[in-house]
């Protein structure tokens, strides 16, 4: 325990952040890549209205992923500033009681997504033409909801107590184990989109075995205790409560994915909705480099933050912002430049790949500023601002993102739902950077840094 948070607290910011953000990108990239290739393979596969069925089950997915978020993310944080604080046991606590949440919590979300499944497919845009594709995928995928919620929420404890590395490994060989079934399942068995939903619960199940007996090794900073698995009110609130934000803007992302579907069926119809899926699977690629920088920053700062070494927690805020920048410029460019290219990966049907390069040129019209934005927010959550972090995560999603969607389309149709992404981008981060300029004044009033 001593050496990790010597590191933390002692080596120099920059070295640090490479070491932690490096295979957290790596793992937010192989994360991502389990929805890209299935994409991938089912348009080359089986066909583009395929992709528009995979498409409907996006709010599906974020919808389960974020009960998982809910408390990996929420968690991993607590556990973080717990150990700059010196408190081993409670730390041990946090991670028994999010084992215990993650099975009671996403056990119920599944069944009742289970239960209403093509009720729900339909509200969420699906039409006869899609819903069977989508439905014959989430049957498969739904009941194992548990295996991806513990594999993906344990990897970020993982790394928070100091294994950024095992954490990568592990999301990395769970990721090739999907590339090679889905190849295997869909070419060679022909099963369809069956053989895609088969492919990622293997690859989820290799990764949920791997990361949580990595909490009963000795070499763990902390580990499974069977007296902790009975659930603490304080700290479940604890969890919960940072957790919220992630979970928030998972929970916005999946009701806004829903009010896109619609948009998209009433101005463009089944292949619009193909479209959105393989601009988002592009974007999304760009977003998980982001997301796994602030991973990597996430027990830099948290550590700190407990540990009240706040000249460290802000040099590394302001070297994960400067990173996530010149990412996000990078995605820019490349979509803007390669945006045919890209989209062909996905399909060989000329008219989605028309609609979708369209798309895509629209859509990351503001992302150079999306990635200061996001790493904002994820600052918020690291030192426990819950409610400032909640608050920003909602306004890019939700808050700025419907009334575009309601107002833009009637204006502009088709092209009015695109552009109504970047407007949300630029006015969010409009939004983070002065939230984060007040908050800053005040701390250094009250902190005297």
């Amino acid at each position: 325990m001593s050496t990790v948070t010597n590191k933390l607290s002692t080596e120099k910011v920059g070295k640090l952040l490479w070491e932690y953000s490096i295979p957290s990108i790596v793992g937010m990239v192989v994360m991502s890549l389990y929805n890209v290739v299935d994409r991938i393979f089912i348009g080359q596969g089986v066909g583009p209205l395929a992709i528009s069925g995979l498409a409907l089950t996006f709010p599906f997915m974020i919808l389960l992923m974020a009960f998982g978020l809910l408390i990996g993310a929420g968690a991993s944080s607590r556990i973080s500033i717990t150990l700059g604080e010196q408190d081993h046991a409670k730390a041990e606590k946090i991670l028994g009681n999010a084992l215990t949440l993650t099975f009671l919590i996403t056990g119920f979300a599944s069944i009742l997504t289970f239960v209403f499944m093509e009720d729900i497919l339909r509200l969420f845009g699906g039409t006869d033409e899609t819903v069977g594709y989508a439905e014959e995928y989430m049957r498969i995928i739904v009941p194992a909801n548990i295996l991806s919620a513990l594999h993906f929420g344990f990897n970020s404890i993982m790394r928070a107590t100091g294994f950024p590395r095992k954490a990568m490994l592990i999301m990395l060989v769970s990721a090739v184990t999907n590339i090679i079934l889905d190849a295997l399942f869909i070419f060679v068995f022909n099963w369809g989109i069956k053989g895609a939903a088969w492919a990622t619960v293997i690859s989820y199940t290799v990764g949920c075995v791997w990361v949580l007996s990595h909490f009963f090794l000795p070499i763990s900073l902390v580990r499974f205790k069977k007296e902790d698995l009975r659930l603490d009110k304080k700290i479940v609130g604890s969890i919960v409560s940072i957790g919220m934000s992630p979970f928030s803007m998972q929970l916005a992302s999946s009701l806004v994915v829903v009010l896109i579907n619609t948009t998209l069926i009433k101005y463009g119809e089944d292949l619009a909705i193909g479209a959105y899926g393989i601009v988002n699977s592009l974007t999304i690629m760009i977003i998980q480099i982001v997301s796994g920088l602030n991973k990597g920053a996430q027990p830099i700062i948290g550590y700190n933050y407990g540990a009240r070494q706040y000249d460290r927690v802000f040099k590394t805020l302001k070297l994960a912002i400067v990173a996530a920048t010149i990412i996000t410029s990078l995605g820019f460019l490349m979509g803007m430049f390669l945006s045919k290219s890209s989209v062909h990966l996905f399909t060989t049907d000329e008219e989605l790949i028309d609609i979708a390069s369209n798309a895509l040129r629209i859509v990351i019209l503001m992302f150079p500023v999306v990635g200061f934005q996001i790493v904002i927010s994820n600052f918020f959550q690291s030192v426990g601002k819950a409610k400032i972090s909640i608050f920003l995560s909602l306004t890019r999603q939700l808050i700025f993102l419907v009334p575009s969607l309601l107002i833009l389309p009637r204006i502009m149709g088709l092209n009015g739902a695109w552009a109504s992404f970047p407007v949300a981008d630029g006015l969010a981060a409009f939004v983070a950077a002065v939230t984060l300029i007040l908050f800053y004044r005040k701390f250094r009033r009250f902190k005297r840094l």
